[in-house]
């Protein structure tokens, strides 16, 4: 670790660092290396840019060193990381949910003109495709971020809204052939390569939606889509707050809640849990009782991964029942007001 002497600029970190590395490439160099990043990744490397244009001789150095340290710790372990990476998310999700999740997290093998829409914003994309039929806004709307979804969405038509959620909650397998088509319809960009299909939407990408949307905007559609379908409505509902989601919860709203939770349901709730939500629930609750549940899920063997879930849904749906209630706040969405 370099050492920090008075009077001297502490070590470039982070994009700061990475901008100077990228300055010393040549243009078509640079270019290469940008043309690999998401959009974000790119803004920022382009604001750090500016911001270090005039580095010191010894930041340069010191960024140069920590790279090639970070270099010569990288392993092997990316060999045949994607067959691993599908088959754990398989064993822990199960099929449909990991699909829906490897599906946006996985790298793309082509490169498509829809990628193009990471770069657009909200209005653009609104602008882009409101004057088209609801199942191409639903496609659309299901191969961006979740957040940028929700803005795209309450810009669109009113009436149209609630149908483009449900078409999202049933989106089916979209064939490369409709995705090529859709690509040309919107960007006049040529044909890309035919072949297998792709799963995009399905209620999970609905839900991850609709929490981006605005609290009013979303009682407004949800209360639509349920008249339309019922089931549909309910697991997207279901979908929207899950249990890692208690992570969101400040501390007073998640210990009213925990002391609703018989002990022997949250021990087998947080077997296996991440240690982050682990400790966001221990915080909430009194000292002793937290190292009480703790020492229990010590001493606990082995918990089969259905029961896990069964209690996790079950402290969901109490969090579900108190917060139509008004006893407590789920929290998560942050830009609401009253």
């Amino acid at each position: 670790m370099p050492e920090i002497v008075p009077g001297r600029p502490e070590p470039l970190k982070g994009s700061a660092a990475a901008a100077v590395l990228l300055m010393l490439f040549d243009e078509d160099e640079a270019a290469q290396i940008l043309s690999r990043l998401e959009p974000e990744e790119v803004r920022q490397l382009g604001y750090a840019m500016y911001d270090v244009a005039d580095v010191e001789i010894e930041e340069v150095n010191e960024a140069l060193d920590h790279f090639v340290t970070k270099a010569k710790k990288r392993t092997t372990i990316g060999y045949g990381a994607t067959r691993h990476i599908r088959g754990a998310m398989t064993k822990a999700l199960g099929e449909e949910r990991a699909e829906t999740i490897l599906a946006r997290i996985t790298p793309p093998t082509r490169s498509t003109q829809l990628e193009m829409l990471k770069w657009m914003d909200a209005k653009e994309i609104a602008a882009l495709i409101e004057a088209e039929h609801p199942q191409i806004m639903a496609i659309v709307l299901a191969h961006l971020e979740a957040p940028v979804a929700a803005d795209v969405l309450q810009l669109l038509p009113a009436e149209y809204q609630e149908e483009i959620v449900y078409r999202i909650a049933t989106l089916g397998p979209v064939s490369n052939e409709a995705l090529d088509d859709l690509e040309q319809l919107l960007l006049r960009g040529p044909a890309k390569k035919q072949g297998a299909a792709s799963q995009r939407g399905g209620t999970v990408e609905a839900a991850a939606i609709m929490n981006n949307v605005r609290k009013d905007n979303e009682q407004r559609i949800m209360k639509a889509v349920a008249k339309r379908d019922k089931m549909i409505a309910q697991t997207i509902e279901e979908e929207m707050f899950v249990f890692d989601n208690l992570i969101d919860m400040d501390d007073k709203n998640l210990g009213t809640l925990m002391r609703t939770i018989d002990s022997t349901v949250l021990v087998v709730a947080l077997k296996g849990t991440n240690d982050m939500l682990k400790a966001k629930i221990f915080g909430s609750m009194s000292a002793r009782a937290a190292q009480a549940i703790a020492d229990e899920i010590e001493e606990r063997g082995p918990i089969r991964l259905a029961e896990v879930i069964d209690a996790q849904k079950l402290i969901i749906a109490t969090a579900r029942r108190m917060a139509d209630a008004g006893t407590i706040m789920l929290g998560g969405k942050g830009n609401d007001f009253v």
